[in-house]
This record gives C-alpha cells, sequence and structure tokens, in this order.
C-alpha cells in the first residue's frame, strides 16, 4: 500500500523527463572527459566543504560567513566550538566531509542515517540526549505571520510511528534502486520528501536531508558532487525550496498526493549543479571557476600589491559587501590564486607565488 503510494506520487511530465535526460547527459559527459588534475579537485573539495557547511547552516538560522567558517574549521583541532553556531558548522564540516570521503562503503540504511544524526550533534552540548535518536515528542513545522503570530504550517508524523514510515521509506528507495525501473533521480526526491514529511528527529532534519542527497547523489553515480556545493544552490534557491515544500506536503498522506512541484524544484537545482561543473571541466585553469564578483577583486591584485577587505572595498567603491568580498577572499585562497598574511584586522593578501 506504501509503496504504491510513494510511486504513484510523480506524474512523469515531458518537462520532468526532458530535464532528467540533460543531468543525466552532462553525467556522462563528467565521467568520460574530465581533465581536471587531482590537484585542483582536491582544492575544490575542500572548498565545497566550506561552502556546503556555511549554506546549509545558515538556511537553519546559523550566521558565521564562509570565511569565519574557513578560519573556525582551520582552528577547529586545537579548541571544541564554544557557540550554537559553531558547534553546528563543526557537526555539518564533520558530516559532509566523511560523506565526500568515505560514499562508496556508506549503505543507505537505517542504522547509518541514525548515525548522520549523530555526527551531525556531535558537537552541540543541548542535543547529547537526542543526538542519533528519533524523536520522542511532536515537532510541529511552524512559522510567524506578520502579526508575530505563531501558523502552523505543517504536522509532520507523531513519534510513536517514525520507526515504522522510516524503515518503509528506506526499504522502497533500497529496492526501487536496485530494480532500476524507477530513475534514480525520481527514488532521490521521492525519499527525500517523505523524510522531511516525517521529520523523524527533534532537531537537523533539513542538514540530514541535505546530507543524504549529496550520499544517494554519489551512489547513484553523479561523481561530480563533491566538487560544486549542492547546499550552495540550495540556500540561493531558499524561498523556492520551501515554496515547493509547502505546496506538496499539505497533500502528505492524502489521496491527493503529487510532488511534482517538489521533484521539479529539486531538478532544477541538479541542473545549476551540471552548469557549474560544466565549467570546471572546461579548462584546468583555476582562474575560470570564479564568479564575476571574484573575478573583479582578483583583477585588484597586480604585481606584488597586498591588499585588505577595507581596501578592497574602497577601490570597488563599495558597490560589493564586505561579507561578499571576504567569502570571494576566501575562494581565491582555497583555489591558490592568492595567499593570507596576517590575522585578523591586520590580515591581508597577495597573489599565490606558485
Amino acid at each position: 500500500m506504501k509503496q504504491n503510494r510513494f510511486s504513484k506520487r510523480i506524474p512523469l511530465t515531458q518537462d520532468i523527463l526532458a530535464k532528467i535526460a540533460k543531468i543525466d547527459q552532462f553525467k556522462g559527459l563528467w565521467q568520460g572527459s574530465l581533465r581536471l588534475s587531482p590537484q585542483i579537485l582536491g582544492r575544490l573539495k575542500s572548498w565545497v566543504i566550506i561552502t556546503s557547511t556555511g549554506a546549509s547552516t545558515r538556511i537553519e538560522g546559523v550566521k558565521m560567513t564562509d570565511e569565519e567558517i574557513a578560519r573556525f574549521l582551520r582552528g577547529l583541532k586545537a579548541k571544541r566550538p564554544k557557540s550554537r553556531d559553531e558547534q553546528e558548522v563543526a557537526g555539518y564540516a564533520d558530516l559532509i566531509g566523511r560523506i565526500f570521503d568515505n560514499w562508496k562503503t556508506i549503505k543507505f540504511s537505517e542504522s547509518w542515517i541514525l548515525q548522520f544524526h549523530n555526527i551531525l550533534l556531535n558537537f552541540s552540548g543541548k542535543d547529547q540526549m537526542h543526538k542519533g535518536k528519533y524523536k520522542n515528542s511532536p515537532n510541529t513545522v511552524v512559522m510567524a505571520n506578520k502579526e508575530n503570530e505563531q501558523v502552523v504550517l505543517f504536522n509532520p508524523t507523531p513519534p510513536y510511528l517514525v520507526k515504522a514510515e522510516m524503515q518503509a521509506a528506506i526499504e522502497w528507495a533500497n529496492e526501487e534502486l536496485e530494480k532500476g525501473s524507477t530513475h534514480p533521480l525520481l527514488v532521490i526526491a521521492n525519499f527525500i520528501f517523505e523524510f522531511l514529511a516525517i521529520h523523524p528527529f527533534k532537531d537537523g532534519n533539513g542538514r540530514v536531508s541535505r546530507a543524504l542527497t549529496n550520499l544517494l547523489l554519489l551512489r547513484a553515480g553523479y561523481s561530480y558532487v563533491p566538487y560544486v556545493s549542492l547546499d550552495e544552490i540550495i540556500e540561493q534557491t531558499k524561498s523556492d525550496y520551501y515554496l515547493a515544500l509547502r505546496a506538496t506536503q499539505k497533500n502528505h498522506k492524502t489521496n491527493n498526493e503529487n510532488i511534482a512541484l517538489w521533484v521539479e524544484y529539486l531538478l532544477d537545482v541538479l541542473l545549476m549543479q551540471t552548469e557549474k561543473a560544466k565549467q570546471l571541466m572546461e579548462s584546468d585553469q583555476p582562474e575560470r571557476l570564479l564568479s564575476e564578483k571574484q573575478i573583479q577583486i582578483y583583477r585588484l591584485f597586480e604585481g606584488e600589491k597586498e591588499i585588505g577587505v577595507a581596501e578592497i572595498s574602497r577601490l570597488l567603491k563599495r558597490k560589493i559587501a564586505q561579507a561578499t568580498i571576504k567569502q570571494a577572499l576566501s575562494r581565491l585562497v582555497a583555489l591558490k590564486l592568492l595567499e593570507r598574511i596576517g590575522q585578523a584586522r591586520s590580515t591581508r593578501y597577495k597573489k599565490y607565488n606558485k
């Protein structure tokens, strides 16, 4: 009964099929003609861990920029995270890094999902009692309206049904992936929708869902995932993410289930990811991996110039926010186009001396 419900709630429109075909066309292209050096891929993966961590935790309310996260993670071995933001950042960076490095040996199973939750909340003092465990009390999804009143958006699965519903969803997904009768992208979209509808944990559901999406894509052969941040694209399209999710969740477990809007959103995000990955393939030159704003900033470093954030802001006539400048500098350092000199307020940057 439940398996029929999962399979029937995606109408296979021409639009959905066309998007899947485009994503799979690039998947084959990446596997067949990648020319990027292992050194560049290694640097890209390190940077994606930072950007994915920043994006996924900011969606949930963390205030740290990518520059602050990069600096914090560099010193993480020397000191444990103190603030709530630092704890959440440390947990997600650990989780996504493990997935990128070990996805071939991680099985898609209930025990691994619980382990993901345990890793995610490992650094959080207030979450020690429930990390790695399903919720034991209701976690209704609410938001404040214009009058600052709490409005119920969605009532997830009650705690006593969580384990059975999670096991059914995992079993369905594994069977479909093994049989190959349903396209893996549709299986992934369907499972992630169901996971978010169940909302199995007291806290961390969104972050675990994004970690699981990365894992399932890697296991399905989308090997460019560690080099272009999926989480960052979701953060950039956050309003569309919530619109698609809320529009489809309202009919969860009814006779009118139709998650096409959610599927199309996820496929659009994956198409954006393939476009960014395509840019990586075009050249071994790291300069080709930069956005327009990052290129603007990089061009300021001619000769032996050493420039700080405030001076960059002045040179650009304050047309780019300082937070954006800091994120751009972090990416330029990660790609070894610039090197960092000094610390804190005295930090300056210059072209990397190869």
